[in-house]
């Protein structure tokens, strides 16, 4: 079916597989230590400039 090139093929669908794969597992992993640093943030009393003090988001900017 896939005749002569199969190997070069399924090599390339494999590498990409491997490079999707790894950049999902990336973002998930730098997700999770952006949020711990946000926090730890928070918790020494930095706080996020587009938060009011109530607590709510801000107006974004026009």
């Amino acid at each position: 079916m896939l005749g002569d090139h199969a190997g070069f093929i399924l090599a390339a669908y494999g590498i990409s597989a491997l490079i999707v794969v790894a950049l999902v597992v990336w973002v998930v992993v730098d997700g999770r230590t952006q949020r711990r640093r946000l926090a730890d943030l928070e918790a020494r009393g930095i706080r996020r400039r587009s938060r009011r003090n109530d607590g709510k988001a801000g107006e974004g900017r026009a």
